[in-house]
């Protein structure tokens, strides 16, 4: 197991690390500033003391003769002593030692040697690095260089150096550290309170787990914060919005969604489960607020695609309308037999004879007025079926008698029919009390089939007829409806890329003859 810092050590070392760079940098500052003031100051003294002695008429006497070598020797020492200096040496003109221990050997001091009659400050090394002062001796007769005077002072050490320049160094290091472990410790303490007490290799395990959970479920989910912000969206979410992209951090309404999803999304409903059909989609939304601390922090929105358990829905609903129109076929053929047996037990031949050249007279009608101006068969039959239900129900379905459809339809564009003028005719029949009416239009465009769909019932409200279709709208109550036939129907339209419209108690859809069909 690969041993892991906690945060409160990682601080630590951090602050740790932060303490020493500081003082390194102030050590290494503090020994050059202690090294420039050790040449300037000292520098001077040396240059001082080497142009001082230089200046004795005793050091002059002595270099005009050999025989007064120990007198050099003794001035030397001399100066040594009173300035405190490491070495005093002299040379001859040439750069030969007439003093000290190496005497008889070059001095060894770098090009010039002060032989050329200027003072010099600067370092050689004399056992090691040493700061010395030259100064030549000159002749005052004629100013002929007679010898140089050698002052110099041993470099201190680094350490030296460093103990000058920052005598309280250590000090600072045990302060700065203790105020890095203080600071660490508390600054620990604060984000493990704001990160509920978890290490960042526990939160890094906390969000990677989250998003894979979050793309990996099958619904939908979608978080927006108070602002409208959105602060997290699964690849679910995205596809069935619609959305590409990155698009955490950006506000909803910026984003290509309709305004009733924006609307959704950021006020919510008063529905548990809301039903939007969107891009030919028919989903279902669930959204929460966040509440953080009492606050309202935001909301998450799980999103379920029921396009095609609401095609199921659907063909169980064609099911079991079809199964309704054969049961009032059969009990309304049964209500004649029953008549025509009771005649013919009574003795009333003509009676029935004639019921029953009316009865047939009244389905043929209705048969060849349907054929004759509806020629697609699968409409023309549903029209016939409905109007058997219908009149089970004491409602008149009447065919309008600007229905024109004289050609058939091709395969998708019929069961789009079917679908939108069953469902409108069911909703009508529905809508109206006994003794009502429906009117049905089909009318042949060329470019586009229009299917119109009124009764006498009270008619969608003004206010509603956008909602109507956005919604899955429904007045119907306790009797498990969804709402979903007129949703079903609008995203029918939008997938052949036509329209539905309301004006009261009508309905209008326009189905293009060659629109596209979304699989949805």
């Amino acid at each position: 197991m690969r041993w892991q810092f906690s945060l409160a050590r990682q601080f630590l070392v951090l602050q740790l690390g932060i303490v020493l760079l500081v003082v390194g940098a102030v050590a290494a500052v503090s020994v050059a500033e202690a090294d420039a003031a050790f040449r300037r100051e000292q520098g001077a003294k040396l240059r001082s003391t080497a142009e001082n002695l230089a200046a004795t008429d005793i050091i002059r006497a002595g270099l005009r003769t050999t025989i007064w070598h120990e007198s050099l020797a003794a001035g030397a020492e001399t100066a040594r002593s009173v300035s405190g200096v490491s070495f005093v040496e002299l040379t001859d003109a040439h750069g030969v030692l007439l003093t000290g221990p190496r005497r008889g050997q070059p001095a060894g001091l770098g090009a010039g040697g002060g032989a050329d009659g200027r003072a010099w400050v600067g370092v050689v090394e004399h056992d090691g690095r040493a700061l010395v002062a030259l100064a030549p001796v000159l002749d005052p007769a004629d100013g002929k260089v007679l010898g140089v005077v050698v002052v110099g002072k041993t470099y201190p050490s680094w350490p030296a150096l460093l103990a000058t320049a920052t005598p309280d160094l250590l000090t600072y290091l045990l302060l700065g550290s203790v105020l890095g472990i203080a600071g660490s410790m508390l600054l620990s303490r604060r984000i493990k309170r704001q990160t509920l007490g978890l290490e960042p290799v526990e939160i890094a395990g906390l969000v990677e787990h989250r998003e894979a959970m979050l793309h990996g479920i099958k619904e939908g989910l979608i978080g927006l914060d108070s602002a409208g912000r959105v602060t997290l969206a699964n690849d679910e979410a995205l596809r069935l919005l619609g959305l590409s992209g990155e698009v955490t951090g950006r506000p909803l309404r910026t984003l290509s969604v309709a305004e009733d999803v924006v609307a959704l999304l950021t006020a919510g409903s008063d529905e548990p489960d809301h039903v939007v059909v969107h891009d030919a989609r028919v989903l279902v939304f669930n959204r929460m607020p966040v509440l953080v601390r009492g606050h309202a922090a935001g909301s998450v929105t799980t999103l379920r695609d029921r396009t095609e358990l609401t095609s199921l829905e659907r063909e169980l609903d064609l099911s079991r309308r079809a199964t309704d129109t054969l049961r009032a076929q059969a009990h309304e053929f049964t209500n004649r037999l029953h008549t025509i047996s009771g005649l013919v037990q009574l003795g009333q031949y003509d009676e029935a004879v004639t019921f029953i050249l009316q009865a047939g007279q009244t389905q043929e009608a209705l048969t060849h007025e349907v054929q004759s101006r509806i020629a697609d068969p699968a409409l023309a039959a549903l029209l016939i079926a409905k109007a058997s239900v219908a009149s089970e129900q004491h409602v008149d379905l009447r065919i309008s008698a600007d229905t024109a459809m004289p050609r058939p339809a091709a395969d998708r564009l019929a069961a789009d029919l079917v679908t939108v003028t069953g469902n409108l005719v069911d909703n009508a029949v529905d809508a109206v009390q006994a003794g009502g009416w429906v009117s049905v239009s089909v009318r042949d465009l060329g470019a586009e089939i229009a299917v119109t769909v009124a009764d006498s019932g009270a008619g969608v409200a003004s206010e509603h007829a956008e909602e109507v279709f956005g919604r899955g709208f429904t007045t119907k109550s306790g009797d498990g409806h969804r709402g979903l036939g007129l949703a079903l129907i609008s995203r029918v339209c939008a997938a052949r890329g036509g329209t539905i419209t309301v004006e009261g108690s009508t309905f209008t859809a326009r189905l293009p003859v060659d629109g596209h069909r979304e699989v949805g």
